[in-house]
């Protein structure tokens, strides 16, 4: 389907002369990865301020951010196909109206269940947004142009990195106007308009595409599923275990094992599977989908509770734990800017990674507890700083380590499923390592609780470690990486985020 909108028009492939406003349109691209990194990262800060304001038990806390991945991760399975039907900046626009509304809703929540809800708007808005810039990028640059345009993904992530937490706690302390954490939402409407705005003017028209059908049922199992997973593990503590929660864990997994049948089944008939069955065939694949969401999982739980530690624990304002964060944040920009010079080094790199995160973590942990209540933040600088390292070189290669096993017709649905699975080990760890912390807390104080947490991390790390064996040696040429939705992005230093085909959000 040819896209309505027509100010502009994408260059016939092959053609000699490149796209007009390709630079300006990579903007326009950026501020949404912005919007979407500032969403991700923000909520680890402001949940104190949130919960102390509109109310709402634990869980709630855990919500905040395990909505918006967990949506996030259902949306990106048939996100790239939407924009292949309907046209890339069409569902551009869409995305960027629809995230820019779920922020103003976000701003102006009074009760818990509805912050959690326009969380779940923007999480699947998001992902409707997101895979269509990296896909425009992939049309309008030339292939000697898109190792520029997409390194430009490095300078804005790590500024997103050290900053979204640092500008989420001033945003916070500040209060302006009364706003307190409503501004960290509201924030994202300018940005969202200069999408909105930029897309409708810069970014080009697609040409009509080969038909693609949407597989709805397919894409209903597997958010079926994810809720049914994650939803237990969220409420059931609160609830103190019932028998009920055990039983949903149980239907969740029966329900993803339907989801793998059915994608089989249907590319038996010659349908559009959301996800290439023949994938889960090759050892470096499965084994990444696994490392990826246990990785994740620890990343994205480590941070959060790392946040309510400094906050609820140590007493320290908003402004005071993101500043906190920035060593880690630091050491993890580093190790992606190492991470080409150690690429040769293959899976080495990531247990080298492991091995690094596990030391800082463990001196975290060490740190915290021979200082006690008196901690200040520079000294954890060292730990931390070790601990972002090392997720660095594990996050680095790890798209390349995953994908190299993979033939080039299953990329793009080898690359949005891990994406997926990113997002998805997002929600896990709010729901897992918070439920750790917050059960702890029932019998002991937050010291112990962040304790218990940091030890259940280590356990975590041990597993993923492990996994990597299931790797291939060494990853894939970086030119090959990506499929439809890019370059392997580089991370947020807070929550998970997430992320298209080629994206992560560093936790």
């Amino acid at each position: 389907m040819t896209d309505a909108v027509t100010t502009t028009a994408a260059p016939p492939s092959g053609a000699a002369e490149p796209y007009r406003w390709r630079w300006v349109a990579l903007f326009v691209i950026l501020a949404a990865e912005v919007m979407d990194l500032l969403d991700s990262l923000v909520t680890n800060i402001a949940a104190p301020a949130i919960r102390a304001d509109i109310g709402g038990g634990e869980s709630t806390i855990q919500w905040l951010g395990a909505a918006y991945t967990l949506a996030m991760a259902i949306g990106l399975i048939t996100g790239g196909r939407l924009g292949d039907i309907f046209g890339r900046r069409r569902m551009f626009m869409i995305g960027a109206a629809g995230f820019t509304i779920g922020s103003l809703f976000c701003g102006l929540a009074q009760e818990p269940w509805q912050l959690i809800v326009a969380r779940v708007a923007q999480g699947l808005l998001g992902a409707v947004m997101l895979p269509q810039g990296l896909g425009i990028m992939k049309e309008i640059f030339s292939p000697k142009e898109q190792g520029a345009a997409f390194g430009m993904f490095g300078p804005v992530m790590g500024l997103s990195t050290v900053g979204g937490p640092i500008l989420a706690g001033w945003l916070i302390d500040a209060d302006f106007g009364g706003t307190g954490w409503r501004m960290i939402f509201l924030i994202n409407i300018p940005l969202g308009l200069f999408a909105f705005v930029g897309g409708r003017v810069f970014l080009p028209a697609q040409a009509e595409g080969p038909t693609v059908r949407l597989d709805l049922v397919g894409a209903l199992l597997a958010a079926v599923g994810a809720a049914t997973v994650i939803y237990p593990l969220v409420q059931g503590r609160e609830h103190d275990w019932p028998l009920w929660a055990f039983a949903l864990l149980a239907v969740g997994v029966a329900i993803f094992g339907l989801f793998g049948w059915y994608e089989a089944r249907r590319k038996a008939t010659g349908a559009d599977p959301l996800v290439e069955p023949s994938l889960f065939a090759k050892r470096g694949f499965s084994g990444g989908m696994v490392l990826g969401l246990i990785f994740f999982t620890a990343m994205t739980g480590f941070w959060l509770t790392f946040s309510l530690y400094t906050q609820l624990g140590l007493h320290y304002s908003a402004l005071k734990s993101g500043l906190a964060g920035i060593p880690a944040s630091v050491g993890m920009v580093i190790a992606f800017i190492a991470s080409q010079a150690l690429q040769k080094y293959g899976r080495k790199v990531m247990h080298a990674g492991l091995l690094v995160m596990v030391a800082g973590v463990l001196g975290l942990m060490y740190t915290l507890h021979s200082q006690g209540a008196a901690v200040t933040p520079w000294q954890t600088v060292p730990a931390l700083a070790v601990t972002g390292l090392g997720m660095g070189l594990v996050m680095a290669p790890f798209f390349g380590m995953v994908l190299a096993s993979v033939e080039a017709h299953e990329t793009g649905s080898a690359s949005g499923t891990l994406t997926s699975v990113q997002q998805l080990g997002a929600a896990l760890g709010s729901a897992i390592l918070g439920t750790v912390f917050f059960e702890r807390l029932k019998t002991a104080d937050f010291a112990s609780a962040e304790q218990i947490t940091l030890w259940t991390e280590v356990g975590l790390l041990v597993v993923v470690f492990a996994a990597i064996f299931l790797l291939p040696m060494h990853g894939r040429p970086e030119h090959e990486e990506g499929g439809e939705g890019g370059p392997v992005e580089a991370a947020d230093a807070v929550a998970p985020a997430p992320r298209t085909a080629g994206e992560h959000q560093a936790v």
